[in-house]
């Protein structure tokens, strides 16, 4: 066996022992080698007790070396792939977990945020490719319609914009994310709380399928791990901190989706909020996080999205009304097209009156309209034309 494959099997072992992000045994790897890191622990020597109690309790259930090679076989059966640190595949930005620290952190998943020991593979791409430039598109599974359709209009435009589009590949705001960059032809990238064989919910299997063909699925877990409720919350930081930004569509009170947006924010990730109705309740998770957080952006579109994640060359337009024929004009001429009437012609006289202007501006800002084609001479006095007013509806004399 290489020193590789020796190193794969400790890290998958490691895993199954104890849940990912656990930093005593992220330190234990750092420190003495993935190899030598499994033989203490499997020696009954964790240096802390919540650490040997787990072991012990896993350790029941099976030789930690031969669980670890049944799952690296399954997966070659699979065609899944384990990666870890020093691979070409190894997309870096994970390692930035270590520096994570959620204040006040009272949760074991708050508090065990360490960077992954290995990463599960299924699919074409090289994973450090593909999430070199991605965006993660998360929120509500109880997704309304409107949020199902922000979501799908992101992932079809961030996708066809060349970025890779990264949520956890659940119903509601997930599957709307992954399905919109599917149909722009990009890949998308589902992280599982679970076995890369076993996607959860199964409702969306035929989802998974087609971002297994064209994607990545992803996950720390091995082969047959089951989706366990606790480790949806401890994958989301392998969201957070793999991709470039964060975009959390809807979210109610209570969601693994805030959680998400609060990883990236902390761990100073562009991180954006799509506005909701007051009114809904898959929206107060995300008015919350703008209330809160003073780092998260409010964006309304693709455009305002891109110009968060930085591409260079690349800002949101501001948003404006359609644009006029007056619009270029100063306030003097701007003020006589206001004061002509709707219908009818008027005097140069009774034009600067209303307009409350001297006649003499008025005849030369006259001059320029008649140029512009915004006035017309009608023997002796001026007519209003109707591309003028854009609409303008005739005045009551």
């Amino acid at each position: 066996m290489s020193t590789r494959e020796e190193s794969v099997l400790a890290r998958v072992a490691l895993t199954w022992l104890a849940e990912p992000g656990t930093r005593s045994v992220h330190q234990l790897v750092d420190e003495l080698g993935p190899v030598s890191a499994l033989e203490l622990l499997l020696d009954g020597g964790a240096p802390q007790q919540e650490l040997r109690d787990s072991v012990a309790a896993r350790g029941r259930a099976g030789d930690a070396r031969a669980i670890a090679a049944e799952a690296l076989g399954r997966g070659d059966r699979l065609a899944a792939r384990v990666v870890i640190p020093g691979d070409d595949e190894w997309p870096p930005t994970v390692e930035h977990l270590r520096t994570l620290v959620i204040p006040d952190a009272r949760s074991r998943v708050d508090r065990e945020t360490a960077a992954p020991l290995c990463i599960w593979v299924r699919g074409p791409w090289p994973l450090a490719e593909v999430m070199e430039r991605s965006v993660a598109v998360v929120g509500a599974r109880a997704a309304t319609a409107y949020g199902i359709h922000v979501a799908t209009d992101l992932g079809y435009g961030l996708a066809d914009r060349e970025w890779t589009v990264v949520s956890g590949g659940a119903f509601g705001i997930d599957a709307a994310a992954h399905r919109g960059a599917l149909n722009a032809g990009g890949p998308t990238v589902a992280v599982l709380a679970c076995g890369v064989d076993r996607p959860y919910p199964m409702g969306n299997a035929a989802l998974f399928d087609r971002i297994a063909e064209t994607g990545l699925l992803v996950s720390e877990w091995p082969p047959g791990a089951e989706p366990l409720r606790p480790r949806f919350l401890i994958r989301n930081r392998v969201i957070a901190a793999g991709t470039r930004g964060t975009v959390l569509v809807e979210a109610a009170a209570r969601s693994g989706a805030t959680q998400t947006t609060r990883r990236a924010i902390a761990l100073r990730r562009p991180t954006m909020v799509v506005p909701g109705p007051v009114t809904s309740a898959m929206s107060v998770g995300a008015h919350e996080i703008l209330r809160e957080e003073p780092a998260s952006r409010l964006v309304t579109g693709l455009d305002q999205v891109l110009e968060e994640l930085g591409r260079i060359g690349e800002f949101a337009p501001v948003p404006r009304g359609p644009e006029r024929p007056t619009d270029t004009l100063d306030d003097d001429a701007r003020a006589i097209v206001e004061a002509m009437p709707g219908r009818g012609t008027v005097d140069v006289e009774v034009l600067a009156a209303r307009a409350g202007l001297p006649i003499r501006t008025v005849l030369r800002k006259l001059s320029l309209l008649e140029e512009l084609v915004l006035v017309a001479r009608r023997g002796q006095g001026y007519l209003l034309l109707s591309q003028a007013a854009n609409p303008k509806p005739p005045r009551r004399e």
